[in-house]
């Protein structure tokens, strides 16, 4: 959160964030990306996340780009990819029947 307060010190005009979630607490994830999800209409005009929990990025994200080894392999609109079976089941763990994999 400090990290965040300080880069929003400069008012950029993107703000970019790698990995917000790693490391902490499920209940900390959730506030961290609940900030983010506040600052998009005023304080800065977008946000660039790198994040490998695809849950908690596809939840606050309008635009995705999912990356493996190194490659774009998939683009669209959070809201797609989210609904799209094979995402679901590679990168969110739930299988085409809405089956938890976990």
């Amino acid at each position: 959160m400090i990290a965040i307060g300080r880069a929003l010190m400069a008012r950029p005009r993107v703000l970019l964030i790698d990995e917000p979630s790693s490391g902490l607490a499920p209940k900390m994830v959730e506030t961290v990306l609940d900030l983010l999800r506040t600052l998009m209409p005023g304080d800065v005009e977008g946000i660039l996340l790198v994040e490998q929990n695809a849950d908690a990025a596809l939840r606050i994200a309008d635009r995705a780009y999912l990356m493996q080894a190194g490659l774009i392999q998939l683009q669209g609109s959070a809201d797609t990819l989210r609904d799209n079976d094979a995402v679901r089941e590679m990168y969110l763990g739930v299988t085409s029947a809405g089956q938890d994999l976990c």
